[in-house]
């Protein structure tokens, strides 16, 4: 025994039919997620598929939770980024603050080694 392939939905006479939110318009379009019918106005074309705002919302709800991370992930980055360049520019500023004043002056050259 070979499982049932799912059926397509039954042909229904869409000129018969109304917008589940405005009763009083024809509906236009049924939407493939949700099964419902619309009229123009409360359904929007997306990847060239009719849907209605509901399905739509979640259809693009982890695009929008994904896009939040991303940004919370640069943001993140960005300021751990100017914290390792201070810290950089901190210790090197400590570096050249503790060469000796004779080395600018020229005379760090001139006294023998060991006696400074």
């Amino acid at each position: 025994m070979t499982p049932l392939a799912p059926q397509p939905p039954a042909p229904v006479n869409l000129h018969l039919q109304h917008c589940l939110n405005h009763e009083q318009r024809e509906a236009v379009a049924r939407c493939p997620e949700c099964g419902r019918f619309y009229c123009r106005e409360c359904v929007v074309e997306h990847e060239d598929r009719i849907l209605c705002a509901a399905c739509l919302k979640q259809t693009l709800a982890p695009v929008v939770a994904g896009r939040s991370r991303t940004l919370l992930a640069h943001t993140a980055g960005l300021i751990l980024s100017c914290l390792t360049g201070w810290l950089v520019f901190y210790w090197l500023g400590r570096i050249l603050l503790s060469i000796p004043n004779q080395f600018h002056d020229g005379t760090l050259w001139q006294t023998p080694f060991g006696q400074e």
